[in-house]
């Protein structure tokens, strides 16, 4: 065998065991043959056209000798639109084959390039006749198998979407049937990998070439409860982005610091693009299935072409020549066709609108999975962009869009060329398709310069908004006039409003059955029945109006499933607004009334206090927080930043301040009981004067630097890890402007210490004879000087980019940081402690009193620069961390001031988590967003209410004063 069929082999591939042929006896009589392959123990993969119709099937193994065995089969899933099925074995008799534990399942394959394939069935070419047969007259006759070799492209068939099989013609076939007859089914194989399974034959193609129904189309075919299916019965991956490539691409080694721009770097650009890929199909293939959890169902959202005038000339959206007259392109269609429509407008320009509720979201994100499942090498990467934090007047599209790209994928701020990012370089080489969500949330007054922005490239991308926020931007007035412009070669479609007929049997699949009468029905069947029999009452009115958003639908769903509540009260307000009103303040209830489904590696014990009446009072503050910096992005960076900035700079002074005054008033204790031999009270009198002295300073100090930092944006959590080997030019480069830093910022501290001990603590009777004289105290600002410096150049030594393997979850970014942090520590420890040691255990004679083991020498030593490093790293480092790093001030304000306040619980993260688990949150890379800003806004709504902390808005049908007739502009929402 030769190394070629070793590999094929060790993958799982063509196995002639498990080639089967399929014996169909159809309901009109004749018996049909076809081909097929065993992919598991009891599943064979054929074609369904096959088994169509079949009122028994067959399937015939060869065995080892030659022989053949036979075992029933049954269909049990099909699809004509793909034409596959697969068969399930309904008996287990003795064939001689392998028995069903030991039969390992197939592996599926997409292909990039022509590739050479096989397929193993039983064509009518191989009729044979029996020479065996009991009856030499009139011989039996069977098909053989036929090993076809042949070679595929992904290039030819495009719009059929099918592989063309290039093989050797057979001989001359009999009148009026092709020679491949009982071919299909067979499955087609390429490097060990399931690429496709063969379909028809296409005489005009000649006798030569077959045609065979490809794995990676079959999910732009399928809906994904069949994908979910296959994979429980065959196997085959959830998207067509997990399938394996083939052939499989070269590997290429990844240098610390690629230049890309140099011409070695494009096949650089190409991985990058591919990690990009995976991460963005990852981050949201699993946000939908953590949204399925809650909605097991998704609804088929419809659109068409708006009949509003905001958008471009057919000629410049199909790109058509001057002095063509193209027309309209047909742009109706439903939600799992959204890929399809966007590829058939030639600018690859989309604008998609829709009110509030509408599915927007649900609609870029499929489209973003869509996109990726039949990703080829080249293609754009298609990532979601939440437009609410963009503003336009300040900032280009394409410097917030690689800042976005950053924060999401931290692996993308990796340097190249000359002080360029991967994010740079993917966006110069138009490798990312911007998907940008919500320009209404844009500030109101800036629509205009984000319209003429947009206008400014020729980027392709997909846009959504809310209808009336979008027209506004195209015709903004001006002046005594109205200026009219649109997005450059942009196609504007609609989201069409919910029907009955569109929800009715989400809501019936979604909702605990009702067994009785020998009939399963729905609780929402009376519902349902009134908004289709009595649509004009006022009750199924107001309930038909408000389930034409699918946000509205799934709330409704969520809270029948949640609370057991009967639909029909939902009949019985008076007008939509309290309808809706009703059902965002109860589906908090809803969803906390149990513990979550979901989530690995949560713990019922946290969420044993999460009642709904605190969870909402906590929920409230994040959303009014969110009002306050006007985003929908829940960054745990930000949290407390919108709390009075006095309070912020009292908390971070203060534990800035006792990390420094505890640590150095118990280092004291040590240094004067063995190096001053003062006594016991002495030390304890000196620890606790120095310690509040010297904490004061720092608390003064720290909070003054974070004062002064707290003017601008909150601090960026770093995307940075600590690597000890490996430097570069880059990282080296960046040590000298730190250790400038550390000197004189360490230095000025250590003199102001210095002073504070010689002028206030000295005159005090408290002088413990250490300070060295004139010389010790010219020597300690400069020791602590160098010091901090070497520290924070150590650091930037040891920063690089966080690679492509992290995660970029708000949690694990979290991680990272704290473990920067902590390093930060390790390091002040080190290089503080140790000079320290060495000068405290050899520099100075034995110490009265003591034994000679421990009044000097290394144990000495090692005392003192044990205590003496703790105190730089609570002292200095974590001072450090509290008031220039992110995580330092998330400690001090979200895991410390808002949870004593009650604004938080303690756990805040494993709070966020829990929220997202039961779909109240979404995660979008790095940062949260509520599920809906319409139920933002209603938080907000009752926490401004309750606490008076603003102008209260409230729902209508919630206590407070009135509410403003509409959301303001910038609080928009897809």
């Amino acid at each position: 065998m030769s190394s070629a069929d070793d590999t094929a082999s060790d993958l799982g591939g063509l196995d002639p065991r498990r080639a089967v042929q399929i014996i169909t006896t159809l309901r009109a009589g004749p018996v049909q043959l076809g081909s097929g392959y065993r992919v598991s123990g009891d599943a064979v993969l054929t074609a369904a056209h096959v088994v169509n119709d079949a009122v028994s099937v067959v399937m015939r193994f060869i065995t080892e000798d030659g022989g053949t065995a036979e075992l029933p089969g049954e269909p049990v899933w099909s699809d004509s639109a793909v034409d596959i099925a697969v068969l399930k074995i309904t008996s287990r008799a003795s064939t001689g084959e392998s028995c069903a534990a030991e039969v390992a399942r197939v592996q599926f394959a997409r292909i990039t390039q022509r590739v050479d394939c096989e397929a193993l069935g039983f064509p009518l070419f191989k009729l044979r006749a029996d020479t065996a047969s009991p009856a030499p007259e009139a011989p039996r006759r069977f098909r053989d198998s036929h090993h076809a070799l042949a070679t595929t492209t992904p290039w030819s068939d495009l719009r059929a979407g099918s592989l063309e099989i290039s093989a050797d013609p057979p001989g001359a076939p009999e009148p009026d049937r092709s020679p491949w007859e009982g071919m299909s089914g067979a499955a087609v194989w390429s490097g060990g990998y399931v690429i496709g399974v063969v379909s028809e034959h296409h005489r005009a193609d000649g006798w030569g070439r077959l045609a065979a129904s490809q794995v990676k189309r079959w999910y732009g075919r399928l809906t994904p409860a069949q994908i979910s299916e296959l994979n429980d019965l065959i196997g085959l991956p959830r998207s067509a982005y997990e399938l394996m490539e083939q052939p499989p691409p070269p590997l290429l080694p990844r240098p610390p610091s690629p230049d890309l721009s140099e011409p070695h770097g494009a096949p650089e650009v190409q991985k990058s693009a591919k990690e990009l890929a995976r991460e963005v199909h990852t981050q949201w293939r699993d946000e939908e299935r953590q949204q399925q959890v809650h909605d097991p169902l998704r609804l088929d959202l419809r659109f068409r072409c708006t009949h509003r005038n905001v958008f471009d000339h057919w000629a410049n959206i199909r790109l058509a020549p001057l002095g063509a007259d193209p027309g309209p392109l047909p742009l109706s269609g439903r939600l799992r066709g959204i890929v399809g429509v966007y590829r058939s407008v030639p600018s690859r320009r989309l604008v998609v609108l829709g009110g509030a509720g509408s599915g927007k979201t649900i609609l870029t994100r499929r489209f973003v999975l869509d996109c990726l499942s039949d990703r080829v090498p080249g293609d754009r990467v298609p990532v979601i962009f939440g437009l609410g934090s963009w503003d336009p007047a300040t900032e280009s599209l394409d410097d917030w869009l690689c800042g976005q790209l950053v924060r999401d994928y931290p692996f993308l701020a990796a340097p190249v060329g000359r002080g360029g990012t991967l994010a740079d370089v993917l966006l110069d080489e138009d490798r990312i398709l911007p998907v940008l969500d919500g320009f209404d949330e844009i500030a109101s007054g800036l629509y205009g310069a984000a319209l003429e922005a947009l206008n400014l490239t020729t980027r392709p991308l997909l846009l959504t908004s809310r209808p009336e926020e979008y027209s506004q931007a195209v015709k903004e007035e001006y002046g005594q006039g109205v200026r009219t412009r649109v997005l450059t070669g942009a196609a504007v479609i609609e989201l069409e409003d919910l029907t009955v007929d569109d929800y009715a049997d989400y809501l019936r699949r979604t909702s605990p059955l009702v067994r009785g009468n020998g009939k399963d029905t729905s609780v929402w069947e009376p519902a349902l029945r009134r908004l289709r029999e009595e649509p004009c009452s006022p009750g199924a009115a107001n309930l038909a109006a408000v389930l034409t958003s699918p946000l509205m639908v799934a709330l409704a769903g969520a809270i029948c499933r949640g609370t057991g509540r009967d639909p029909a009260t939902f009949l019985e307000f008076a007008t939509r607004e309290d309808l809706e009103a009703h059902l965002l303040a109860d589906f908090i209830p809803a969803v906390y009334g149990s513990l979550p489904t979901t989530g690995r590696g949560t713990s019922h014990r946290r969420h044993r206090h999460w009642t709904p009446e605190r969870t909402r009072r906590w929920l409230g503050y994040l959303a009014a927080h969110l009002k306050e910096l006007d985003t929908h992005d829940l960054a745990w960076w930000q949290l407390g930043t919108t709390s009075r900035r006095s309070s912020r700079i009292l908390v971070v002074g203060f534990l800035a301040a006792l990390a420094f005054g505890v640590t150095t008033a118990v280092q004291n204790l040590p240094v004067d009981l063995v190096a001053a031999s003062k006594g016991l009270g002495f030390a304890i009198t000196r620890g606790l004067l120095v310690g509040f002295l010297h904490g004061l300073v720092a608390g003064l100090a720290f909070g003054v630097v974070y004062g002064f930092m707290s003017k601008g944006s909150p601090v960026e959590p770093s995307r940075l890890r600590i690597q000890v080997f490996g430097g570069s030019r880059a990282r080296r480069a960046k040590f000298l402007p730190r250790f400038t830093l550390g000197l004189r910022f360490g230095g000025a501290a250590a003199l102001v210490l210095e002073l504070l001990d010689r002028c206030v603590v000295a005159p005090l009777g408290y002088d413990d004879g250490l300070s060295g004289g004139l010389v010790g105290g010219l020597l300690f600002p400069l020791e602590v000087g160098l010091g901090a410096g070497l520290v924070l150049g150590i650091m930037a030594w040891l920063e690089v980019p966080i690679d492509t393997e992290s995660e970029v979850s708000a949690s694990d970014l979290l991680s990272a940081n704290r473990r920067n942090v902590v390093f930060h520590m390790l390091v002040w420890m080190l290089v503080l402690g140790l000079p320290a040691g060495l000068v405290f255990g050899f520099g100075n004679g034995p110490v009265r009193g003591l034994p000679a083991w421990l009044g000097h020498g290394p144990l000495r030593g090692l005392l003192g620069g044990l205590v003496f490093g703790l105190t730089a790293a609570f002292g200095g480092g974590l001072g450090y961390g509290l008031s220039f790093t992110a995580w330092g001030q998330w400690v001090a304000l979200a895991r410390i001031w808002l949870p004593l306040t009650g604004r938080l619980p303690w756990a805040v993260i494993a709070f966020l988590e829990d929220a997202h688990q039961r779909g109240v949150l979404r995660r979008a890379g790095a940062v949260y967003q509520f599920r809906h800003a319409r139920l933002e806004d209603h938080l907000t709504c009752l926490f401004e209410a309750q606490h008076h902390s603003g102008p209260a808005r409230r729902s209508p049908g919630t206590a407070g004063p009135e509410p403003d007739p509409e959301p303001s502009a910038t609080r928009g929402a897809s």
